[in-house]
């Protein structure tokens, strides 16, 4: 088996049996994008002043040579958190399985990174980071960038579930209708994706765009208010679909291209 061969093996047989079946069901065959979302733990302002300066002169235009695009970056609202949320939308899985071996052939990133790239273990760039690899809805397949304003916010949610019938119950409930309610509500999503990989399993994970936050409460009482999504809840079919949520308020970085 060839190298690259062997590490896209290994990288769905970590998935488990459901996650497995949805990544081989990605790609250019579905249209529907895989995304990497990465939380970096940075240890103050500064370093996440750094962070931001790496990403928007090395890492990003290099991600964006080999096909990845847009990047979005993203960090709390409210607070005084100094992490960074990445995230990272895949057209395969060739390309999730193969972004480590072209960065790392890629002479302009190396140069351009190397003082955070080789940064030294009594100052090191950042922490630790988490990642997570999700898998696109049927009814939101590919990341939509709804705002560009300078006011824009966003909202990271994600719901977990109990166990996974319920979880993908839930997936069947957004693609059978409530993106469409979202849609006309004003709840303008950036992307939906299944958890394949990830923390707190079996989840899903989702981004709303909004022009500011005044958007942001006039779309989700416009939700709350909607007849359809009433008598959509009301269905026992999707009961106990959810167990917790988790709602994040996030700006986007100034390099962030979403």
């Amino acid at each position: 088996m060839k190298r690259r061969e062997f590490m896209a093996a290994s990288c769905l047989a970590g998935l488990g049996p459901l996650g497995a079946a949805a990544a081989q069901g990605a790609g250019a065959s579905t249209g529907k994008e895989l995304y990497e979302l990465r939380l970096y733990h940075l240890a103050s302002v500064d370093k996440q002043n750094a962070f931001e300066a790496f990403l928007a002169e090395a890492a990003i235009p290099a991600l964006n040579r080999i096909g990845i695009e847009p990047v979005g970056v993203f960090k709390a609202a409210e607070g005084d958190d100094p992490g960074l949320f990445v995230l990272l939308p895949h057209k395969t899985v060739a390309s999730l399985v193969g972004m480590y071996e072209k960065l790392g052939g890629d002479a302009a990133f190396l140069e351009a990174g190397a003082r955070l790239l080789e940064a030294p273990k009594s100052d090191p760039a950042y922490e630790r980071f988490e990642s997570s690899l999700l898998l696109a809805f049927d009814g939101h397949p590919k990341l939509t960038v709804p705002s560009k304003k300078e006011s824009r916010v966003f909202q990271l949610r994600i719901y977990e579930s109990h166990n996974d019938e319920r979880a993908v119950k839930k997936i069947e409930m957004f693609n059978a209708g409530e993106i469409d309610i979202f849609h006309r509500t004003g709840l303008a999503p950036v992307f939906f994706g299944q958890t394949l990989v990830g923390s707190r399993l079996p989840n899903l994970t989702y981004m709303l765009g909004f022009d500011d936050p005044e958007a942001l409460e006039k779309a989700w009482d416009a939700f709350r208010a909607d007849p359809g999504w009433n008598e959509m809840k009301q269905d026992p079919q999707y009961a106990d679909t959810v167990s917790n949520i988790t709602n994040l308020l996030l700006r986007p970085a100034g390099c962030s291209q979403i």
